[in-house]
């Protein structure tokens, strides 16, 4: 009796896409908006005038959109590979992969962002040498999220439980 083809195994670029997206919404949301540390280009152009301000609130909204681009390419991967068939579902995988992608988000947009161009930094609001402990706290916080999930990731090459 001939065997099933196996169902497709969880699609990782989708959780990753949906970690880098949720990272971008954390960051724009908490920092941006509820907190306002800071804005997108807010170490360039300091918000202390209308015209700045509109400047740092027109990048904040293309960097949203940015992300949102994310969270949709995250899920068309996923509506595509699910839709092909039965997919194998892994919450652990799922979460290890939003990890993964969460991390990374916070990683590369902290090195690029906050050290290379200096376009902002975690937190504006305190005094200026303490900067550098918020950008490296941002930095480590992406590190150990991309280890959990890397850790969730390992051993279920296949996106499910043995």
């Amino acid at each position: 009796m001939p065997r099933a083809a196996p169902a497709p195994a969880f699609p990782l670029a989708a959780g990753i896409l949906f970690g880098l997206g949720l990272g971008g919404f954390f960051d724009g949301i908490v920092l941006h908006q509820l907190l306002q540390w800071h804005h997108m280009l807010s170490s360039w152009h300091p918000p202390t005038t209308r015209e700045a301000l509109e400047l740092n609130t027109l990048w904040d909204g293309i960097f949203h959109s940015a992300t949102y681009v994310f969270v949709v390419l995250g899920l068309f991967l996923l509506w595509r590979r699910a839709h092909r068939g039965l997919l194998r579902w892994s919450g652990r995988w799922m979460l290890g992969a939003v990890l993964l992608g969460f991390g990374l988000f916070n990683t590369v947009e902290g090195l690029i962002d906050h050290q290379i161009l200096g376009v902002h930094h975690v937190n504006e609001t305190v005094a200026r040498p303490l900067w550098i402990y918020w950008d490296l706290g941002f930095l480590a916080w992406g590190v150990a999220m991309m280890g959990a999930g890397a850790w969730l990731l390992r051993g279920s090459r296949a996106g499910v439980r043995p």
